[in-house]
């Protein structure tokens, strides 16, 4: 058999041999990483910059949401009386007061895109996510037949009766879906903004 002989590890700071450790090698694999992380940091400070000047709907989704905000502030107003009766007007002009433009009345919308369907009715050809058609259930394909009580023949009568409508009041739609089922939904219109 052959016997080994039991070498003593060295101390702390002294190589074997008696010699000094060498620096360490350069490792030529880590530059290309970096180079790699740079390219792919590049790219995609490239890509989120052709995005944000494209507008991807950022400007359509705020729109939105501040739209969904002054409908919450609707509903909690609540009913209320629509308009009290005005005080005779004292018919001597004031200088201090001048005539103030009165607030133009809200606006409802649904928060879809519709054209003139083959038949009677208003083809749903886009519905905005987050809005008062997507909550719905609206979705593209679906043809808007009646809308509250209005008989929807084309686009154009669509948005007629949706601009008579009220924000934060429920409208009963009636829709033809592109399966060939008619179904009752209820929505509630939005705020234009």
């Amino acid at each position: 058999m052959e016997q080994t002989a039991l070498r003593p590890k060295p101390m702390p700071g002294q190589e074997p041999g008696g010699g000094t450790r060498q620096p360490a090698a350069r490792r030529p694999h880590a530059a290309r990483r970096r180079g790699r992380r740079l390219r792919t940091l590049l790219l995609a400070l490239f890509a989120g910059t052709v995005l944000v000047l494209s507008g991807v709907g950022l400007g359509t989704v705020a729109a939105t949401v501040i739209g969904m905000s002054k409908l919450a502030e609707l509903k909690q107003a609540g009913p209320g009386p629509r308009s009290a009766p005005a005080a005779p007007a004292d018919p001597r002009p004031t200088p201090s007061a001048a005539p103030s433009p009165a607030p133009a009345p809200a606006r409802a919308t649904l928060g879809v895109e519709a054209v003139d369907a083959d038949k009677a009715g208003a083809e749903v050809i886009g519905v905005h996510v987050p809005g008062p058609g997507y909550a719905a259930g609206l979705v593209r394909g679906d043809v808007l037949l009646v809308f509250g009580t209005t008989r929807i023949d084309d686009a154009a009568d669509l948005a007629h009766a949706v601009a008579r409508a009220r924000p934060g009041t429920e409208v009963a739609l009636t829709v033809r879906h592109r399966s060939g089922g008619y179904q009752q939904l209820t929505v509630t219109p939005g705020v234009v903004t």
